[in-house]
């Protein structure tokens, strides 16, 4: 159960979506709203959307089965497609069975886009709105929020932190072999290269960055960014960052993939994987998928508006700044 008043982490909330709207306004982004309620989620393997369904009552749209977003992403690029240009949204998004410390299946989340732009640009005014965060909250805890942020490739972190190199290594087989022969010992079944390197990294990296200064992990292997172009090189690396800031993982962001047929290869792919693993294989988005090859160059990232306000305000668990979080409510 949360120790902080609700009227406490209310206002606490009031205050940093003042200053998201201020700061993105100032910056030129519309604040927008599209649908919680799609016909078709996002279709990362790892994630399980809610699941409901519309029956008429009146003439019009025949009965179907519907889904809670976990992500407002596919709606605001088609935004980016019919001519929008630097966009922002404050919305509610939904993930089954996702309730723990750092976790509520019913959360808040900031998503904001760029175009014409990049991840690169997308980092610099991410980077902004928190040191304009931090200068009005004043967290005491030991991350320094000023700017600039520190930025590490994957790569190199897997390198420095566990003298693996995951892009050499493409190979499932051949990352555990070179794990377990520095020592790594792996979960029953953990065999492709996704399953070892999510292992790899939330025991030996995730928990060393971050820690004293926020810090942009960038670069992530090709398969590990379905959203996300690729960029040059060899082997080439998708256009990925995440933001890490005292211990919390805060945001995932993209140079956005806009090569409609490469998109489509990648969400069928992805139907795959969760058909392997036994998960719900949900319906390709068709909206979203023509409107994928009209999107300018664009730049956008998800941040997860409750960790950042647990950091601001020193909190220690998701509940402490929610006023009904599922861990009580639903107990």
């Amino acid at each position: 159960m949360s120790t902080r008043p609700r009227s406490e982490a209310a206002a606490a909330r009031a205050r940093l979506y003042a200053i998201v709207r201020s700061e993105l306004s100032a910056r030129g982004y519309q604040e927008v709203e599209t649908p919680c309620l799609l016909p078709a989620p996002g279709m990362e393997p790892h994630i399980t959307a809610f699941e409901s369904e519309y029956r008429p009552e009146f003439p019009g749209p025949a009965a179907r089965r519907l889904y809670l977003q976990t992500s407002p992403e596919y709606a605001m690029k088609r935004l980016l497609a019919e001519g929008f240009g630097h966009v922002f949204q404050i919305c509610k998004a939904f993930r089954n069975g996702e309730v723990a410390a750092h976790h509520n299946p019913e959360f808040a989340m900031l998503e904001f886009y760029r175009s014409p732009g990049g991840a690169e640009e997308i980092r610099r005014d991410l980077e902004a709105l928190i040191h304009a965060a931090a200068a009005e909250f004043r967290p005491a805890g030991g991350c320094d929020l000023a700017a600039p942020f520190q930025t590490l490739s994957v790569r190199d972190a897997f390198l420095s932190r566990l003298g693996l190199d995951p892009l050499l290594l493409r190979d499932g087989g051949a990352l555990r072999a070179a794990a377990e022969a520095r020592g790594h010992r792996f979960q029953p079944g953990c065999r492709s290269f996704e399953e070892v390197f999510f292992q790899l990294f939330v025991e030996g990296v995730e928990p060393t960055l971050g820690t004293s200064r926020p810090l942009f992990l960038c670069d992530y292997p090709a398969s590990m960014a379905a959203l996300a172009r690729l960029l040059p090189g060899d082997p080439p690396v998708a256009d990925r960052f995440e933001l890490y800031a005292g211990g919390l993982e805060l945001a995932n962001g993209f140079g956005e993939l806009n090569d409609a047929e490469e998109q489509r290869r990648r969400l069928v792919a992805e139907q795959a994987e969760r058909r392997a693993a036994g998960r719900p294989v949900y319906p390709l988005d068709e909206r979203f998928l023509s409107a994928v090859g009209k999107m300018p160059p664009s730049g956008g990232v998800a941040v997860g508006l409750d960790r950042l306000l647990m950091l601001l305000v020193g909190a220690e668990r998701i509940a402490d700044v929610l006023l009904f979080p599922a861990a009580t409510e639903w107990t």
